[in-house]
């Protein structure tokens, strides 16, 4: 089997990966991220999802690369990534808590050998709860959310206040893996 290769740092998506009960090894992306909408939130995660995955084939003969990436886009059609700090992660949380908002996931798989390419994506409609601003302190002593798209986890406490979505749940994660699996086979390997 083809050796896989994840172009990403993020321990969400590594975790996910070995869901996937394949061999493969981290190789993180120094691609440098777009991070303003100019022709849509689908096109921004595809198009930096791509320049991961380009940035570490570069660096290998062989294996089959992986680059993602994800941004939440607020009711209010406001970009929100991983926060600066806690002051930002809180008004953050709170627009995001005010409506449903999405979560959307750029997948592209790239072989190192041959160049070929496949690039798609996932978006999930997220339902909050509200919570107090005491509520949301407490939450952030809990979970950093200094290193997640939102600035929230719904695999963790962001659960108790996340009843529902409409869509893929690893999406939210950060790696929607029935579209993985469904991109993988054009690259010969096979999940199950």
């Amino acid at each position: 089997m083809k050796k896989l290769i994840l172009a990403s740092a993020s321990p969400q998506r590594r975790k996910l990966m070995k869901i996937l009960g394949l061999p493969f090894i981290v190789r993180p992306s120094r691609a440098v991220e777009i991070t303003s909408i100019t022709k849509g939130c689908a096109h921004l995660v595809q198009t930096n999802a791509l320049r991961k995955a380009q940035e570490v084939a570069q660096r290998l003969h062989e294996g089959i690369v992986i680059g993602s990436d994800t941004v939440v886009l607020s009711s209010k059609g406001r970009l929100i990534l991983k926060p600066r700090d806690l002051r930002e992660a809180k008004k953050n949380l709170k627009e995001l808590m005010s409506k449903p908002h999405w979560v959307y996931s750029g997948l592209a798989i790239i072989d190192a050998a041959s160049g070929q390419k496949e690039i798609s994506w996932e978006k999930t409609k997220v339902f909050m709860t509200k919570l107090s601003d005491q509520g949301i302190d407490r939450y952030h002593k809990l979970v950093s959310p200094l290193d997640k798209a939102g600035g929230f986890d719904i695999e963790g406490k962001g659960a108790l206040f996340i009843p529902r979505i409409e869509g893929c749940y690893f999406n939210v994660v950060g790696l929607p893996l029935a579209k993985l699996a469904s991109m993988l086979k054009n690259f010969g390997v096979n999940v199950l």
